[in-house]
């Protein structure tokens, strides 16, 4: 990366909802000396989000930069050491960007959920990161950091004490309230549409290692299934009442794999992850359960048929939309895993933040990564390549968030 650029961050798609949070978010808490610009395809809409920021974002530079104009996303690649992106879904709008910070050794932190766009950036533009030093870090918000950064949480404590690997670790989603993004949406809608003509495709998306290296090397544990109904005291003693699969285990539970196949193998040869939502602890969980299993079903159902499709469009919220800054501010999120070592000892983490997990936290989750990125230093991942974020942060970006308010910690069992 030269010694040239001018600029530290760019965040790319800041006319966006979560753009402009995100923008906002940096103008209160970029650390003094480095330079952020906002980047689109409308100046003039670049220049109203400019507007309605601090008065310390009233020098940032506008960039024009579009998906569709390989030119423009390589200029904007090169004059920054750091580039954000909000604009998806990926699959359709993102690998270009990709291609950009690649060739240029541009770090690069998005947003995505989506598992065949990661293991395309990953075919696609892996060796060539590596080559040039691009960190290139996917799936920066409420997917995947929460998950990836409790397990390594846990991986740090039991090396602490000595107590061995990990083995059946569990995420569980004990609370959350807030809106579903419409980008979330947009995107199960892209990669339905893949998959539903793509036999190749359906595949690698139901591999439970299809983010990994090289997935001839991953253990076999047999059927690791994202749609489960688990008891709670299967998972750990402390636990109660039935859970419910959650919605995004399908991305998360491959981002920690890769994590852990990238890192090789620290978490464990016996390491199996799973994640649930919790539905309450009262007879009456089995059924709750149950009942949101089948609404995931139907949902995914929903999607992938046209006539219905057209039906749920009319309800589900549009992407670029999202809830009032009321609802983004009395939203919140906690997220406790739990693990079980070599030896027997058992461990849990608590992931934790106030304000709405799709919207205010996760812009607070993303632009640390790019600010991890930006001032990290030699605390972080020294290579580049198509990374997770706990192997490209780690530790760094841990702290940081903590310092951002949120709770991220571990005890050890009884």
């Amino acid at each position: 990366m030269t010694a040239s650029r001018h600029l530290d961050v760019v965040v790319y798609g800041a006319t966006g909802f979560v753009g402009r949070l995100t923008a906002e978010y940096l103008a209160h808490h970029l650390p003094s000396g480095l330079t952020v610009g906002l980047a689109g395809r409308s100046h003039d809409k670049l220049e109203s989000v400019r507007g309605a920021l601090p008065p310390t974002a009233a020098e940032w530079p506008l960039i024009i930069a579009n998906a569709d104009d390989p030119d423009s996303l390589a200029a904007m690649a090169s004059e920054t050491r750091v580039v954000i992106t909000t604009v998806g879904p990926y699959a359709r709008f993102g690998l270009p960007l990709v291609q950009a910070c690649a060739e240029a050794g541009t770090d690069y932190v998005d947003l995505t959920g989506e598992v065949l766009f990661q293991r395309e950036s990953i075919d696609r533009f892996d060796d060539i990161a590596h080559r040039t030093g691009a960190r290139i870090v996917h799936a920066c918000g409420f997917d995947s950091v929460p998950s990836d950064l409790g397990v390594h949480a846990l991986r740090r404590a039991a090396d602490a004490d000595g107590a061995g690997a990990l083995t059946d670790t569990t995420y569980v989603l004990t609370s959350m309230r807030g809106g579903v993004s419409g980008g979330t949406i947009d995107s199960l809608r892209n990669q339905l549409d893949v998959v539903r003509g793509d036999r190749t495709a359906r595949k690698i998306a139901a591999s439970p290692y299809s983010l990994s290296p090289d997935r001839d090397l991953e253990p076999d544990h047999g059927r690791q299934s994202d749609i489960a109904l688990v008891d709670g005291k299967a998972i750990a003693p402390e636990v109660t009442g039935w859970k419910a699969p959650f919605a995004m285990a399908s991305v998360n539970t491959r981002v920690v794999r890769r994590s852990s196949a990238l890192t090789e193998g620290t978490y464990g040869p016996r390491f199996r992850y799973r994640e649930v939502m919790n539905v309450g602890s009262s007879v009456a969980s089995p059924l709750i359960a149950g009942a949101v299993a089948a609404g995931l079903g139907a949902l995914v159902a929903g999607l992938s048929f046209r006539p219905t499709r057209f039906l749920l469009d009319k309800v589900l919220p549009a992407p670029g939309e999202g809830p009032s800054e009321q609802t983004r501010e009395r939203g919140h999120f906690t997220v406790d895993l739990y693990t079980t070592t070599e030896t027997g000892a058992r461990y849990t983490a608590r992931f934790a933040a106030k304000g709405d997990p799709g919207y205010k936290a996760t812009a607070v989750m993303l632009s640390e990564s790019a600010l991890s990125l930006a001032v990290g230093g030699s605390a972080l991942h020294a290579g580049g390549g198509v990374l997770t974020p706990a192997v490209a942060f780690g530790d760094v970006l841990t702290e940081r968030l903590r310092a951002a308010g949120f709770e991220i910690s571990t005890r050890r069992l009884p």
